[in-house]
């Protein structure tokens, strides 16, 4: 009668530690030299005052492409030092039903990322201080990609 038990009992505690194991893997791990994300709304308002573009990053849950800029091209100190000096960053979450205020306007954040021409995940966008599209890239940039795809954003602006 005891070995069944003893049995059972090992078969809950390797699954209970198999489980454990795996939700470890795959909460999201704190990004040291992450850029300092904010609402939509928020960025809007201060990049007239600030002078500055605003960069949106629509992403979604399970995109590979996403997770790996976020883990490794937006912290990159040469993408950071670009966001920093000339923009406001922005996350969006393409798929989500959460409510946004864009322009005065409320929208679900897949409604946002559906106006802004949402083709593929990551799609980046970046905004000047009215709101209008300046540029957008759907896919993946690595740290090169990015920080030219802002820089050449930042000189459009600069050149008008």
């Amino acid at each position: 009668m005891k070995r069944p038990l003893i049995i059972t009992g090992v078969i809950v505690l390797f699954i209970g530690i198999f489980a454990y194991n795996a939700m470890d893997t795959i909460t999201p791990k704190e990004i040291e030299n992450a850029p300092d994300w904010m609402e939509l709304d928020e960025a809007i308002a201060l990049a007239e005052s600030d002078d500055k573009l605003v960069l949106i990053d629509i992403f979604e849950v399970g995109c590979q492409f996403c997770r790996e800029m976020n883990r490794e091209v937006y912290p990159a100190p040469s993408t950071r030092a670009v966001i920093d000096r000339d923009f406001l960053p922005v996350k969006v979450n393409g798929n989500s039903d959460n409510l946004i205020t864009f322009m005065g306007e409320e929208m679900t954040e897949q409604e946002f990322a559906n106006k802004m021409g949402l083709s593929a995940f990551p799609f980046t966008v970046i905004l000047d201080k009215e709101g209008n599209i300046i540029d957008k890239r759907r896919g993946f940039m690595d740290v090169r990609g990015l920080t030219q795809f802002m820089r050449n954003a930042k000189e459009k602006v600069t050149q008008s």
